[in-house]
C-alpha cells in the first residue's frame, strides 16, 4: 500500500497490474473489491483498507471498513473473499474465517500482553482485552467456487484483518502504523 501511495494508484490496483487475469489471487482480489464497492463513496468518515493474504494453499483477500472517533477505531464491516480450492462444507469455512477475523481484530486493536518485574500482568480475560459482540464488525465471507486442492480455512483468515485495519486508518489519518496493538496515542501523536 505504501508504494501504491508513492505511485498515486489504488492498492488493489497495483496489486491486480502486477497478476494474471485469471489467478487464484486476482479473483479473490475481484471479488472483494466488488463486494466491498471499492472505490465508491463511503458514508461520512468511514474508510476502507485492503489487504490479501496467501498460506495453506488458500488465498485470503479483505476489506475492512472502519471509522476514527477521536482517538478510537470501530471496524464496522469486514469482507473477505476466500479460495481455499475444493470445499467441503461452507458453513464451517465462514465460521473459520470469521473467528479467524475476530481474533486477528483482538490483536490488532486492542489485546496486549504485558510484562512488569519479569511476570505477565494480563491472567485471563477480565484483564485481557478482546474483541466483545458489541465491537464485532458485519462480517461478509465469500467462497470462491474452485477445483483446486482443498487448502486450510482455519489460519489464513487472520493474517490480513491486520494490515486491512491499518491501510483504513491511513486512509482515514494519513498516519502508517507499525506495531500492534493499535493505541491511541499511535493515532493522536
Amino acid at each position: 500500500d505504501e508504494i501504491a501511495d508513492q505511485l498515486k494508484i489504488y492498492p488493489i490496483q497495483l496489486r491486480l497490474n502486477h497478476l494474471n487475469n485469471n489467478s487464484r489471487p486476482s479473483i479473490v482480489i475481484r471479488k472483494v473489491a466488488k463486494e466491498a464497492a471499492w472505490e465508491s463513496k463511503l458514508p461520512k468518515g468511514h474508510f476502507q483498507g485492503f489487504a490479501y493474504h496467501h498460506s495453506f494453499g488458500t488465498h485470503v483477500a479483505q476489506i475492512a471498513e472502519i471509522s476514527l472517533h477521536q482517538d478510537t477505531i470501530k471496524v464496522h464491516n469486514v469482507r473477505c473473499s476466500v479460495d481455499c480450492g475444493q470445499t467441503v462444507n461452507p458453513m464451517t469455512i465462514r465460521a473459520q474465517v470469521q473467528g479467524s477475523i475476530i481474533f486477528g481484530m483482538g490483536a490488532t486493536l486492542n489485546s496486549e500482553m504485558t510484562v512488569k518485574n519479569g511476570r505477565v500482568n494480563e491472567s485471563n480475560y477480565d484483564d485481557y482485552p478482546v474483541v466483545r459482540f458489541h465491537e464485532a464488525p458485519h462480517i461478509d465471507v465469500s467462497i470462491i467456487k474452485s477445483h483446486e486442492k482443498p487448502g486450510g480455512v482455519g489460519e489464513p483468515g487472520l493474517p490480513p484483518i491486520a494490515p486491512a485495519i491499518a491501510n483504513a486508518v491511513f486512509a482515514a489519518s494519513g498516519k502508517r502504523i507499525r506495531k500492534l496493538p493499535i493505541k491511541s496515542s499511535d493515532l493522536c501523536s
